[in-house]
């Protein structure tokens, strides 16, 4: 009923909408309406109120929720149930759980706070309330879960695509896995699957997007590797309306679900093609960690099996796949530096 009453005041806003009409429109008393307006303003919705005009939603501030994610969304698969919670321990916790379950192709877990987020390599991914995007998709494609690892890269494009879309700003692909800003890491996705030796029962993907920690919100050995949307924006004055989290999560979705089928039609090199685009790895000069050793050389290719192809220094061309591999600059910063055109 509540998201009946916000839905009316968007449809007016800035316009005030009487009391006796909601009531006379959702079938309940105007004490009811009254408490449920009380909630919206609790959740930050400035809503003011007038005893002969009745109730104007005046802003809509930088909220994320049920109805802000999924109003409006119009995709048929991606995001067809959503699960919002304000505090979980981690959405890819809790998707895997009900991927298991045996919940719907395109469920999608989101939470305005992670308290036990994870990155890739088991590495902490810290979730704050109100900062950033934390969310996962389950999947459940009909493909060998060795050619899974396209899958990541498709969720990176789309990554991509909803941030341009959203805010002008164009980040780069930083093989396998990270979307980086000025060369700081800005989201990260996390590809975990269920398995067997010829089909994949459930893939889960979760994406964290960093939207508006400034520099003092992140771990200062982590200001010249991390960076936020909004962070970015202001170091390089860029010119930036509100950004509001659902309006990204919904642009994120909806590309998500145009290159996913890509994905399920077996359109790999359309995927690939886009990825390129905005890759920050190829024909520049890297570093692949692997363990307790690296080999150094130049990313010239991604194969269609979503392989990072090496031309390395001790003349060897290496494949590598993703896993327990990290690609770095040459310093040893994420950032990928040295480009040559050197073929």
């Amino acid at each position: 009923m509540k998201d009946r009453i916000l839905m009316e005041l968007k449809e007016n806003m800035n316009k005030f909408v009487s009391g006796e009409k909601l009531s006379v429109e959702l079938g309940i008393s105007r004490t009811a309406i009254w408490k449920h307006i009380n909630e919206l303003r609790k959740e930050g919705y400035e809503i003011l109120s007038s005893s002969k005009k009745g109730y104007k939603l005046c802003s809509v501030p930088d909220i994320i929720n049920l109805y802000e994610i999924s109003h409006g969304l119009g995709t048929q698969t991606i995001g067809s149930d959503i699960k919002y919670f304000d505090v979980i321990d981690s959405t890819n916790n809790y998707a895997k759980k009900i991927a298991q379950e045996g919940c719907k192709e395109g469920t999608v877990v989101v939470a305005d706070t992670q308290t036990l987020g994870r990155g890739r390599l088991g590495r902490s991914w810290d979730s704050p309330g109100g900062k950033g995007i934390w969310l996962s998709v389950v999947l459940r494609p009909e493909m060998p879960p060795y050619d899974a690892q396209i899958i990541t890269l498709a969720a990176s494009v789309a990554v991509v695509l909803a941030i341009k879309n959203t805010t002008g700003i164009e980040a780069q692909i930083k093989w396998p896995n990270d979307i980086l800003l000025g060369g700081k890491k800005v989201c990260g996705i996390l590809t975990e699957m269920n398995s067997e030796m010829d089909r994949i029962n459930y893939l889960v993907l979760g994406i964290g997007i960093n939207i508006n920690q400034q520099k003092e919100d992140f771990p200062e050995e982590l200001w010249d590797t991390a960076t936020s949307i909004s962070l970015y924006a202001n170091e390089n004055n860029l010119p930036m309306t509100t950004l509001r989290r659902s309006d990204i999560i919904k642009n994120m979705l909806r590309e998500l679900e145009i290159i996913y089928k890509k994905v399920c039609t077996g359109k790999t090199v359309d995927i690939l093609e886009q990825w390129k685009r905005y890759s920050a790895v190829l024909d520049r000069k890297i570093r692949v960690i692997y363990k307790n050793s690296e080999i150094i050389g130049v990313a010239r290719e991604v194969t269609k099996d979503a392989r990072l192809v090496v031309d390395c220094d001790d003349g060897v061309t290496r494949e590598i796949i993703s896993g327990e591999v990290s690609v770095r600059g040459l310093d040893g910063s994420i950032a990928l530096l040295n480009k040559t055109n050197n073929k």
